[in-house]
């Protein structure tokens, strides 16, 4: 398994900007999927973006796309989440995951390391 800690979270007005950091550990980076997934108060935990293993392939959900982009720097062992333009409905605790040699998908059983989470809050 894959020791992940995110950064970056924080309180920002809607329409704001924030940047997460996700830095792994314990496994070769370049070898992981990454994924970002967020859960709010009272709700499931829902996918918001992945890069694949390889970095060619990044997928979003719907609520998300040309707001968020995933990227990743392998050099620094690093995933990011940009988050442009913030809805209020965007508040919620956000985890970095990791799968060995994946597509970056939805599917959260496809990851096998979560980080412990960092919260976003969005205020009026």
């Amino acid at each position: 398994q894959v020791q992940l800690v995110e950064s970056g979270g924080g309180l920002v007005q809607t329409g704001g900007s924030l940047r997460l950091s996700c830095t792994a550990s314990g496994r070769t980076f370049s070898n992981d999927a990454m994924g970002w997934f967020r859960q709010a108060p009272g709700k499931e935990r829902e996918f918001v973006a992945g890069i694949s293993w390889t970095g060619r392939t990044t997928n979003y959900a719907d609520s998300v796309k040309g707001r968020f982009t995933i990227s990743r720097d392998n050099a620094k062992n690093t995933v990011y989440l940009q988050m442009n333009s913030l809805k209020r409905e965007d508040t919620a605790i956000y985890y970095c995951a990791a799968a060995l040699y994946g597509l970056g998908n939805h599917l959260g059983s496809k990851y096998d390391s979560w980080g412990q989470g960092t919260q976003v809050t969005v205020s009026s």
